[in-house]
């Protein structure tokens, strides 16, 4: 018995036509059809991902000799496909929507951390106090955002398994719900990475303004002001971003697809 035949036998004995097989493989129907028609071969990965998903051994999907099904050992029934519920989806989804300001915030405290230190430094009357007072402002900004990059890591811990080569499925309703609420943000995350991409590019602006002037007040000033909008510009990146890759993460599209995962090394 050849693969596609085995492919056919194993989707219907599950009781899943080719479109509810494809969305569990994360493929398209017409992908899922020409492997039954035997016009394709699934890659390596995706026999794998097959083997996992049926719980049938590689051997029995690529030996032709095999007719009888081969079903996976008790051990590897511990690593089954995990079952994503809506109830899990709405919980990771909101979380990553405050992370991705937390995470913006911590960033934003990075990209201000040195401006103390080079306005104290330039217009203390003692250069010394001044640097060693700026390298203290320094720190303790990069020391509030510490805390808050490990926080996040915590909270997305239990999550952990959609950033690894793990394979998944979303329980019925979830693609729905979360394909919905990516098409509902997809009009603000185009908005908002035009606006962040204007905002970093045009962030040099008031320090180019400044160099007109031979006023070291005002080149500082203007260097200051540089920084702050190109840190505004890169939590908008962030926080957009962070939510737009939880979506991702869970349909498992993007970068986020068990492709790009493999491809990427991820395990």
């Amino acid at each position: 018995m050849i693969l596609a035949d085995k492919i056919i036998r194993l989707r219907k004995k599950n009781g899943w036509s080719q479109e509810e097989l494809a969305d569990k493989m994360n493929v398209s129907r017409q992908a899922v059809s020409k492997w039954e028609g035997a016009q394709t071969i699934p890659d390596l990965e995706k026999i794998l991902q097959l083997g996992v998903l049926f719980g049938v051994t590689t051997d029995y999907l690529l030996k032709d000799e095999i007719e009888d099904e081969e079903f996976a050992n008790d051990n590897s029934s511990d690593t089954s496909v995990k079952k994503i519920t809506i109830e899990e989806a709405n919980s990771y989804l909101e979380q990553r929507k405050r992370a991705s300001w937390q995470i913006a915030l911590a960033t934003f405290f990075c990209i201000l951390s040195p401006i103390a230190l080079i306005v104290l430094s330039v217009f203390s009357e003692n250069q010394s106090l001044g640097v060693t007072i700026g390298l203290v402002a320094l720190f303790a900004f990069v020391l509030c955002a510490i805390p808050i990059y490990i926080y996040c890591g915590f909270k997305n811990e239990p999550y952990a398994f959609l950033d690894k080569n793990i394979p998944f499925e979303l329980e019925y309703g979830v693609k729905g719900l979360v394909t919905e609420a990516k098409k509902k943000f997809r009009n603000t995350y185009v908005k908002c990475n035009i606006i962040a991409a204007c905002i970093c590019i045009f962030s040099p602006l008031p320090l180019v303004v400044s160099a007109f002037s031979n006023n070291e007040t005002i080149l500082i000033a203007m260097l200051s002001l540089s920084m702050i909008i190109a840190g505004i510009g890169a939590c908008i990146f962030i926080v957009v971003g962070v939510q737009n890759a939880s979506m991702q993460k869970l349909l498992q599209e993007g970068d986020y697809s068990y492709q790009e995962k493999k491809r990427g090394g991820v395990k």
